[in-house]
């Protein structure tokens, strides 16, 4: 069974409270049936020392919409998601403004998920490309 739009915004916002993502203003933006986008409030509080946006920022955010896309690949399920691989390329700074991640399945096993994630600026530019591997463990 496929989750409507508005019930996967919902959900991501009950899983936000009083977790990183709450933390950094992650906020769930749109879902699709093979993607889930969520943004991110470019600021002080995730730069890096020279003024632009930290890479561990950028992952936290990656890690983040990719983890809970599995979640809601696997909503019928038992099963807590967690990551356990993450790679990605900062391709572009940016300073200002918000970033967009949009995670899209590549493979959606029983055990194992592997998502790719593209990290765009207001302007529609590439920031980074991530590729994260979920794993799904029975509850």
């Amino acid at each position: 069974m496929t989750l409507s739009k508005d019930l996967i915004l919902s959900l991501s916002e009950k899983a936000r409270k009083g977790t990183l993502m709450e933390t950094l203003n992650i906020e769930f933006i749109d879902a699709g049936e093979d993607f889930l986008t969520a943004k991110m409030p470019v600021d002080s509080r995730v730069y890096q020392p020279d003024g632009v946006l930290h890479g561990g920022a950028t992952f936290a955010l990656a890690e983040s919409v990719g983890s809970f896309a599995a979640h809601i690949l696997n909503h019928e399920r038992e099963v807590s998601i967690r990551g356990i691989e993450m790679s990605g390329n900062h391709l572009k700074g940016v300073s200002s403004g918000y970033v967009y991640a949009t995670a899209r399945v590549v493979h959606n096993g029983r055990t194992t998920q592997l998502f790719q994630i593209e990290v765009k600026d207001d302007l529609d530019r590439m920031i980074s490309v991530c590729k994260l591997t979920t794993i799904a463990i029975e509850k």
